[in-house]
C-alpha cells in the first residue's frame, strides 16, 4: 500500500510515532471485534477468525510506519490489512486441500460444548453464503465484503484496497449483477 501522508500528522499516526504501544492497544480495544467480524465473513469460522485477527494486528504493528489514516480513522487501513491475509489464508488452503484430495478423509466429531450448536449453524449458514460469493472474481469479493458486509463508504474502501473510488464503484455494480444472476438461476430451473 502506498504511503498517504497530509501535511499535517492526525492525531493517530502522531501516537503512534510516539508511543507505539498505548496507541495499539487503543487501536485494538477500538477496532478488534470490528476485524474479528470482518474475518468471520471471510473464512465462516470463529476459531480461523480468531487467529485472523491476532495477524491483522501484528501485521499492522510491523508496519506501522507506513500507516495510512482516513480522516480520523485507521479502520480502512486495518481492513486492507485484513483482506490481504483473508487473501493468504484462502490461497494457503486451497494448495492445502489439493494436497489432502489425495488423502482419506477424517470425520469431525462434534464438540460437546453448549454453544457449539449455535456456532455451527453460524458457520454452515456463512459457508453457504460464501460458496455464493467465492463465484465472483476475488477483486469484486473484496468489495463486497467492505462496502456491503462492512458497511464502509465507497472512499475507505478504496483507501482499505488502495484502488481509486470508481474501481470500488464499478466492481461493486459488476458484483452485484452476477451475484442477482446466480441468484435467479436456481428459481428458473425449479420452474421448469
Amino acid at each position: 500500500m502506498t504511503e498517504h501522508r497530509s501535511s499535517a500528522e492526525s492525531p493517530w499516526a502522531a501516537e503512534i510515532r510516539t508511543h507505539p504501544r498505548q496507541a495499539f492497544g487503543r487501536l485494538f480495544e477500538r477496532h478488534s471485534e470490528t476485524i474479528y467480524n470482518y474475518c468471520f465473513r471471510q473464512t465462516a469460522s470463529w476459531h480461523a477468525a480468531e487467529d485472523l485477527t491476532s495477524t491483522v494486528f501484528l501485521e499492522a504493528w510491523r508496519s506501522r510506519d507506513r500507516v495510512v489514516v482516513q480522516g480520523d480513522s485507521l479502520l480502512p487501513w486495518l481492513y486492507g490489512i485484513a483482506t490481504n491475509v483473508c487473501r493468504r489464508r484462502r490461497r494457503t488452503l486451497a494448495r492445502r486441500w489439493r494436497a489432502l484430495d489425495r488423502l482419506p478423509r477424517e470425520v469431525a466429531q462434534p464438540d460437546p460444548a453448549d454453544d457449539v450448536a449455535g456456532r455451527v449453524d453460524d458457520e454452515r449458514r456463512m459457508a453457504e453464503v460464501l460458496a455464493v460469493i467465492d463465484r465472483l472474481p476475488a477483486r469484486e469479493r473484496d468489495v463486497v465484503a467492505l462496502v456491503v458486509w462492512e458497511e464502509l463508504d465507497y472512499q475507505s474502501a478504496a483507501t482499505a484496497l488502495d484502488i481509486p473510488v470508481g474501481t470500488v464503484r464499478s466492481r461493486l455494480s459488476r458484483a452485484r449483477r452476477r451475484l442477482s444472476n446466480s441468484l435467479a438461476a436456481p428459481h428458473i430451473q425449479e420452474q421448469q
